[in-house]
């Protein structure tokens, strides 16, 4: 995978688009070096998701950073949208770092849980999660302009905002595969840059993602395999 402001991107596809079931697996590199291995699993039942991503460093990152992030999210579908409920994350060498939250969407407050303590949060409509923003991009028919999108990573909310770069056949190992090209609009040298290549063929899935940190690291999530139904 999202809010949608005055230049449309995109818009609303029918629910049926959305699978019932997806397990993927990414590889993770840098410079062409693998770091880390990424399996992900989306389920639909009813107007309800679940969505696991589990990434493990490998290679000369796990001599370095030997670490398990897990991110969860679930929710509902509600209009052909995801609208997550609970959003949490966990470190098995570092769980202090682990977050938990809930979208309370009748309030308006995200309530998370970091280090002992619980704050609240103000909750714009339609805002996603770390993970369920990845896989909303699914519900949604590509088109020209800019887009934004509101993500909070379970402690805060912030803005991003994405530009279609055009359609191509991007190369991934697990195949070459037609795809939509977005990335991201900064505004500062601060700002990581990211971008995503959407297969046509699987619902607009995300089939490689590249992001660029301002201090020089670039990493590559790059399919290995899907299963889609």
């Amino acid at each position: 995978m999202k809010t949608l402001f005055a230049a449309v991107a995109l818009a609303a596809a029918p629910a049926l688009a959305m699978p019932s079931e997806i397990h993927a697996e990414y590889r993770l590199t840098n410079n062409g070096i693998t770091i880390g291995h990424v399996e992900e699993s989306f389920v639909r039942r009813g107007d309800t998701y679940r969505i696991s991503s589990v990434s493990r460093a490998e290679g000369i990152l796990k001599m370095l950073y030997d670490e398990q992030i897990t991110l969860e999210s679930a929710g509902r579908i509600v209009d052909g949208n995801l609208q997550p409920l609970r959003f949490d994350e966990r470190r098995v060498k570092d769980p202090k770092r682990g977050v938990n939250a809930v979208f309370d969407w009748d309030q308006g407050v995200l309530r998370s849980e970091f280090r002992g303590e619980t704050s609240l949060v103000p909750l714009p409509r339609e805002t996603q999660d770390r993970i369920s923003m990845m896989y909303q991009f699914m519900n949604m028919k590509p088109r020209e302009g800019n887009f934004t999108i509101l993500m909070s990573n379970g402690r805060k909310v912030e803005h991003y905002t994405y530009r279609l770069v055009g359609e191509e056949r991007v190369k991934t190992t697990a195949g070459d595969f037609d795809s939509f090209h977005f990335e991201r609009v900064t505004y500062g040298p601060k700002e990581p840059h990211a971008e995503v290549w959407l297969a046509k063929v699987h619902n607009n899935f995300p089939v490689k993602v590249v992001f660029d940190d301002p201090k020089g690291l670039r990493v590559e999530q790059d399919l290995v395999a899907i299963q889609a139904r």
